[in-house]
């Protein structure tokens, strides 16, 4: 196995501050340049669905191994044009490809000021389902939004205060999924894995009432629809309060045990607007399933990490505080997240005039930043372990001070989820290890996912099918 390579030391960043000389220029992409960014890395990633994942485009993503190819792509830039940031030429306003890890670390560690989060194409799309959101939000009203999501999702801990109940409800769902399993013969697939994952997503966050309630599932995708259009698709203003009020039915009956409880117990004030920042749970939960199918695959794929993921199953067995923490299946988890990340683009707007490199060149404020998270874990030229399964990277603690793998973002406004992600997909990994004595790949993804071969860049979760044997 690989080991991670020395991690590059961030150097001493000056202040951000507003500046009145004439700024140094930054690098500008050509014409044609600027075409093959947009047709290699940013409209692949749109057209698979930034909100909510179009099952086609993924599946043709994967043929066509375009993310592999945007890869290639951003390394041709930077070789290109240096450490950047490289602005791109697009009409209306300043858009910026960051292409150093430093420049990660700056602007992560620096968010949400002066790099905001809230951004226009963000408020355009989430604009549809939770327009309060704290993603959008800024100033006193984010700073609010974000302590409500900290304190119910117990943001800090590695494990929820209400995990063990947690952990029980993923067991219980995993059971019924895999007798649905063996009644087929051991086949799973995705369809069948996701019903059963959302009714755990259902159960956590509401309680046992909600187990059933595919309306709010169904109501929330068609919402997420819209969502991924932005802009360019009206506003169904009426179906979003109709989620809106059947999730405040949901936290106004606060189910002992369910995060609704949680919400309960927080402070809330007149700008917190909890219907506005639960459906962002619902709708990251839906990207964590994808990447649980994937760790299995994974496993499914590599016979001795696979061995080790059950041993320490089989270690845990009994032991609640064991069965929340299983640290190699979440690093299984944190290595399907760098493989393919469920948020490939991390947007960010400058919200002043910003200095960049020793010469002092300057972007102007309002100028969007993008960073493309998979140059960043899968660049083949810096990284030995880019493209192969190495959960080893994720068995220490990690720092501001390591390559940038960024997952759930990092820094000040790091996805306050990440923990409790990181508890319901290992629980349920280890639920169908469990559950089973073997989990073999029966798709071309067998294949695909060999260890002696380099793994593609984009996998659909969609097509991934299992061959599961009882256990005893």
């Amino acid at each position: 196995m690989t080991t991670q390579a020395d991690p590059t030391n961030l150097p001493a960043q000056a202040p951000t501050r507003p500046l009145t000389v004439a700024p140094a220029l930054i690098p500008t992409a050509t014409v044609a340049d600027t075409l093959a960014a947009f047709a290699d890395v940013l409209l692949p990633t749109l057209a698979k669905g930034v909100i909510l994942r179009r099952p086609a485009v993924v599946a043709l993503a994967e043929r066509l191994d375009l993310d592999r190819r945007a890869v290639r792509r951003m390394q041709h830039l930077r070789d290109r044009y240096g450490a950047g940031p490289l602005l791109l030429r697009f009409p209306v306003r300043p858009q910026a490809l960051i292409l150093s890890p430093d420049d990660v670390h700056r602007v992560l560690q620096n968010s949400p000021d002066p790099f905001a989060t809230e951004t226009v194409e963000k408020r355009s799309a989430l604009a549809h389902f939770e327009p309060k959101n704290v993603l959008i939000s800024h100033g006193p009203e984010r700073a609010d939004r974000r302590r409500f999501h900290e304190e119910a999702l117990d943001a800090p801990c590695p494990a929820h205060r209400l995990g063990d109940g947690f952990v029980r409800v993923v067991a219980e769902e995993a059971d019924v999924l895999l007798d649905e399993v063996f009644r087929r013969g051991g086949r799973l697939d995705w369809p069948l894995f996701a019903s059963a994952w959302f009714r755990i997503v259902r159960r956590v966050t509401f309680g046992d009432g909600a187990r059933d309630d595919q309306e709010i599932t169904d109501t929330l995708n068609r919402l997420r629809g819209d969502a991924n259009w932005a802009f360019l698709k009206p506003r169904r203003t009426h179906l979003r309060d109709r989620l809106h009020a059947m999730i405040r039915g949901r936290l106004d009956a606060a189910e002992p045990g369910s995060l609704a409880a949680a919400v309960a117990g927080v402070r809330q004030t007149a700008v917190t607007e909890p219907t506005h920042q639960v459906p962002q749970w619902l709708f990251a939960f839906d990207p964590a399933g994808m990447t649980t199918i994937r760790a299995l695959a994974l496993l499914g794929s590599h016979p001795e990490m696979a061995q080790r993921a059950r041993q320490e199953v089989r270690d845990a067995a009994g032991d609640m505080a064991a069965l929340q923490s299983l640290p190699f299946l979440r690093s299984t988890v944190l290595e399907s997240l760098r493989l393919w990340p469920t948020t490939p683009m991390v947007l960010r707007e400058t919200t002043t005039e910003t200095e960049w490199g020793s010469a002092g060149a300057v972007l102007p404020a309002h100028t969007h930043l993008l960073i493309y998270a998979p140059f960043f874990h899968r660049d083949g030229t810096r990284l030995p372990w880019a493209n192969r399964f190495t959960p080893s990277l994720w068995e220490r603690e990690r720092t501001t001070e390591d390559w940038p793998l960024i997952p759930f973002s990092d820094g000040p406004a790091y996805c306050p989820g990440r923990n409790l992600v990181l508890l319901l997909s290992s629980a349920m990994l280890a639920a169908l290890l469990h559950g089973t004595r073997g989990v073999r790949l029966t798709s071309s993804h067998r294949h695909r996912l060999d260890p002696s071969r380099s793994l593609p860049g984009t996998l659909n979760n969609f097509g991934l099918q299992f061959a599961l044997m009882a256990a005893g």
